[in-house]
């Protein structure tokens, strides 16, 4: 039986833009500064921009599916996901994630309404997407940090590679010990894969009648998610909800490692604006305020306080549109609790050994 719901997407549709006209109303009435007269290019375009990409990635999911690149895209990254007993559906939205994350994201919910994968599959491969989502964005990030620090740019970049790396294999590792293998799970060695795998096949529509037939009831759906929840994380940045909690971390930040004057300037700038942080970190460590060391200690503490709350101003719209509000936030935070619990053990062994 498959896993889809009948979802009534206006009703929801009707509910999402009620709350984002409440937001809105009570963000012009109670905050200084956030204006009606502001809302187009601060809100309403960067707003179209999400939906335009997020459409994007829906529909060069399903392109991928439709024409059954799945099972080339699967066949990249086979044995590990063989190893981690994911099996070759996720190992295509693995392949897709250094492409986009978006996609991705939509094929993983694809099987699992499908029962291709379970819903175990589907996080910990959502997981493991962090190693592609690393070098999706590290061409235009290593060339702007190495040029401002140099030395302490280079060991920042691969200390978080090996941060991520380690994530990456103690999710196979997971997988591998605690997951059954597909085979197993279907209790007919394999046949019953093989053949509900064929079936699956034979019932995927060609590539725009399957356009037409899912693309406007999920677009409707990501609006009744993405636009109220973009919307409030908007009108909480304008009240400064973000920067206090930022604040907030950064003081409680462990200061013991540089010195407190640059931790704040580091760390402060780093969670406000990246290239200001690395910039006012390369100018630190240049005048001789702290070192080498001191300054990867700092930018890792920068990363570790401002990047899991940029991923909820940022990518938690997305999350919320694409799975359910309660799976996405989950799968958000747990996520991002991985990632920080990672750069947290690598940079205390560099801290100890370097």
């Amino acid at each position: 039986m498959s896993r889809k719901k009948q979802t009534n997407n206006p009703k929801a549709l009707a509910i999402g833009l009620l709350i984002t006209l409440a937001a809105l109303g009570v963000g012009l009435l109670a905050i200084d500064g956030l204006e009606a007269a502001k809302l187009p290019s601060r809100l309403l375009l960067p707003l179209a921009r999400l939906l335009l990409f997020v459409s994007i990635g829906l529909v060069a999911a399903q392109a991928i599916d439709s024409t059954h690149w799945t099972e080339k895209l699967g066949f990249l990254a086979g044995p590990i996901f063989r190893f981690a007993n994911l099996g070759s559906h996720c190992s295509a939205a693995f392949t897709t994630a250094f492409f986009s994350g978006v996609s991705s994201n939509a094929m993983l919910l694809d099987f699992y309404k499908e029962e291709r994968i379970t819903k175990r599959q589907l996080f910990l491969t959502n997981f493991i997407n962090q190693f592609p989502a690393y070098f999706l964005h590290l061409p235009m990030t290593f060339f702007i940090v190495v040029p401002l620090t140099r030395t302490a740019g280079l060991l920042y970049f691969t200390l978080t590679f090996f941060a991520t790396l380690l994530r990456t294999l103690l999710f196979a590792l997971f997988g591998h010990f605690f997951m059954k293998p597909q085979a197993a799970r279907a209790g007919e060695g394999g046949n019953q894969e093989t053949a509900r795998a064929k079936a699956s096949r034979k019932k995927r529509k060609p590539f725009w009648p399957s356009i037409k037939e899912k693309l406007p009831g999920r677009f409707t759906r990501v609006m009744a998610f993405v636009v109220p929840t973009y919307t409030v994380v908007y009108v909480l940045t304008a009240a400064g909800a973000f920067d206090a909690l930022e604040g907030f971390m950064t003081r409680f930040a462990v200061q013991a490692f540089v010195p407190v004057e640059s931790l704040s300037v580091v760390v402060l700038s780093f969670a406000s604006e990246f290239t200001a942080g690395f910039a006012a970190a390369g100018a630190l460590m240049d005048a001789g305020t702290i070192t080498v060391k001191q300054t990867v200690i700092a930018l890792l503490l920068g990363n570790i306080i401002a990047f899991p709350i940029r991923a909820i101003r940022h990518q938690l719209p997305r999350y919320m549109g694409i799975f359910s509000p309660g799976m996405g936030l989950q799968m958000l935070l747990m996520g991002q609790a991985f990632r920080v619990a990672s750069i947290i053990l690598i940079g205390t062994v560099y801290w100890i050994v370097g």
